[in-house]
């Protein structure tokens, strides 16, 4: 079968819905519309093509043979786990990827994907190390599944680490403070996306939630909104300078934020357009970016894990949280060692960049930050009554 010739072939056209999502179907003349599914360009689109031009009913794609790789799929597509325990979004972006996993190794049996092979997939995509991390958890997902469900022997992603990339150890990039102040002064309150980074920054949203919220969901200055991701019931206080910011910028009927003809955008579109205000900003922040900003502001102001859960839409025990609480902690802990430092009045190196001050004054000033302090307890003593207490 010859591959799709460009430009595009004859009675084919290409629609973009209004949820965002590109469909594609054929239409002779004033004939019916007759949907092609299925990736532009592949065997399998080709095919339903062809079909649909001479009139012909759109050939059934051939259950995969009991044991291979397409069979597994093709199960794991219709499991409870993959309907219920991924998101929307999550799993819209993982079929793309077993959908190419299937038309490339389809007729392999599934039992005999070594750890090898998955470390060799890995390694093909070092270039790109967030797209091959996103191609591993989805192969651990499957795996995972297929163990409980004992269609495999073993999981093949076991020991298979994650690539280090850009964005691996702390994810999106955080805003700075500095960063939010360059965005506030280009964009004032008023504009569309001054309004956007109000809504990402004072509730935490992620960017799909962001562009659902609206009036409806407001009752007494408190949001209430399932999110998108984890399905869980946010409350949300609309903060003095989100309000603000709100009454004066042009918002949509039913969402805060909307296109230029007033109409709610998508999250894939939201998330492009916010992308352009950044750049023109001169910032390199995205929308999560400010989600993770807002999360950094809580936790330094004193937010508990359990109060940043709740905001956030994070589930019980979240990592999430507890590394904003974590980071907020030992970021104290540091300003309170300066503190010391500060108030034993030892004279700084004259250089505080190259330069060095004597050894023994080093000694010194470590001796005097480790030694207990005048009217404080020992660490120790202080855990054992801590341990004790009921």
């Amino acid at each position: 079968m010859t591959p799709m010739p460009r430009p595009r072939p004859p009675y084919l056209n290409r629609e973009t819905t209004r949820h965002g999502t590109v469909v594609w179907y054929v239409r002779r003349g004033e004939g019916p519309r007759i949907r092609i599914r299925g990736e532009y360009g592949s065997p399998a689109f080709r095919a339903a093509y062809d079909a649909a031009v001479r009139g012909q009913p759109t050939p059934q794609a051939k259950p995969g043979t009991v044991g291979t790789v397409a069979w597994l799929v093709e199960r794991y597509l219709t499991s409870r786990q993959w309907s219920e325990e991924l998101s929307a979004a999550t799993r819209a972006q993982r079929h793309g990827l077993l959908k190419a996993m299937v038309e490339i190794a389809g007729q392999e049996r599934a039992d005999a994907i070594t750890r090898r092979a998955i470390q060799e997939g890995m390694d093909r995509r070092k270039a790109k190390p967030h797209g091959a991390n996103n191609w591993l958890k989805t192969m651990r997902g499957l795996f995972a599944w297929a163990v409980d469900a004992e269609m495999v022997p073993a999981d093949p992603t076991r020991g298979v680490k994650l690539m280090s990339g850009a964005n691996d150890r702390n994810g999106f990039h955080t805003w700075t403070e500095e960063e939010v102040a360059r965005f506030e002064t280009h964009w004032p309150v008023g504009t569309r996306e001054r309004l956007a980074l109000d809504i990402l920054l004072y509730t935490g949203l992620r960017r799909g939630d962001a562009a659902r919220l609206g009036r409806p969901h407001v009752r007494n200055g408190i949001a209430r909104i399932v999110t998108e991701k984890t399905n869980q019931e946010v409350t949300i206080r609309i903060l003095p300078p989100l309000a603000d910011s709100i009454a004066a910028s042009p918002t949509g009927d039913l969402t805060f934020l909307a296109g230029e003809r007033g109409r709610p955008m998508t999250k894939e579109s939201f998330g492009n357009w916010f992308r352009d205000a950044c750049v023109a900003a001169g910032v390199p922040g995205r929308a999560h970016g400010l989600r993770k900003a807002g999360a950094r502001r809580a936790a330094e102001s004193g937010a508990t894990e359990a109060e940043l859960n709740a905001w956030f839409g994070w589930a019980d025990g979240s990592r999430e949280s507890a590394t904003y609480v974590r980071g907020a902690n030992r970021a104290k802990l540091a300003e309170r060692i300066a503190g010391r430092w500060n108030d034993d009045a030892i004279p700084a190196p004259s250089d505080p960049v190259r330069g060095s001050a004597p050894k023994a004054l080093h000694s010194q000033k470590l001796g005097k930050l480790l030694a207990p302090r005048a009217g404080l307890e020992p660490a120790t003593k202080r855990l054992t009554v801590a341990c004790s207490t009921n």
